[in-house]
């Protein structure tokens, strides 16, 4: 009987042993179409981004940031909501377009909060005030500035340093000053073609303490005329005046959100 046993398990090894040997075995059947698989397989190709570490954003004393007003909020003196509100600031100016900011720089406040400064459209001119950054909308830039000169009365636009556009211009009259500052060109609007005011116009954050001839009142416009005779000179009641191949010429060099001195 021992010895019948030791018959039977020999047997069955010479069976398994040759299943194996002729590849019916299961396990090298799968081994088997598991390398064929794999061959068959190309190599992954090479990512086509390859992310870098962060780098901080180098200066660029050429280019300016602005940004909009996102939802409705409160301009601080300081980046603390326990300081004095120096405005409320809506979505839209006063022309119905989107309220244009000028962005002075950011820091963190001791609520932890990010803050963002502001040059703010409100008398006196040259206010500045802090808002939280989740109100504004994303960053813009721009490289261009303009600057009008009331003494020579001359506007002149600058892109990165150098003139690409000046022209003759109008001012505002000893008892309409244009109010002299750091502003900025926050729409442009053909909705106002006219004789009066031209074919295209831009609205300012700068804003007079008296009446302007600007349709909202109190800010300064730049515009075209329909009396460029009277230009150079003070011949308005705040607002900047051009002829009206300048205005053109301005509306096709200019961006909104260009930063604007006058002086």
């Amino acid at each position: 009987m021992k010895r019948a046993a030791e018959l039977a398990v020999a047997v069955a090894a010479l069976v398994t042993t040759g299943l194996l040997w002729t590849g019916h075995g299961l396990g090298n059947r799968q081994r088997g179409h598991a390398t064929a698989d794999l061959a068959a397989l190309r190599a992954p190709p090479a990512p086509a981004l390859k992310v870098g570490r962060a780098l901080p954003l180098g200066r660029d004393r050429y280019r300016s940031r602005w940004t909009i007003v996102g939802i409705p909020t409160a301009a601080h003196a300081q980046p603390a909501l326990s300081s004095a509100v120096v405005a409320r600031l809506r979505v839209s100016a006063p022309e119905g377009t989107p309220n244009l900011l000028s962005v002075l720089g950011t820091r963190t406040g001791r609520d932890s909060r990010l803050w963002v400064e502001v040059r703010v459209p409100v008398l006196p001119d040259g206010t500045v005030g802090w808002v939280l950054r989740r109100s504004p909308g994303p960053y813009e830039t721009v490289d261009t500035h303009l600057v009008v000169d009331r003494e020579r009365y001359r506007v002149t636009l600058y892109r990165r340093g150098r003139i690409v556009f000046s022209a003759n211009a109008g001012v505002g009259t000893d008892a309409w000053p244009t109010p002299a500052g750091e502003f900025a060109v926050r729409s442009e609007l053909t909705r106002y073609a006219s004789p009066f005011y031209g074919p295209v116009a831009f609205g300012t954050t700068a804003r007079s303490a008296v009446l302007t001839d600007w349709p909202e009142g109190g800010f300064v416009g730049i515009h075209g005329t329909d009396e460029p005779q009277l230009l150079p000179g003070r011949v308005s009641h705040g607002c900047i005046r051009l002829r009206d191949p300048d205005i053109l010429r301005l509306a096709r060099l200019m961006p909104v959100g260009t930063p604007l001195t006058i002086r």
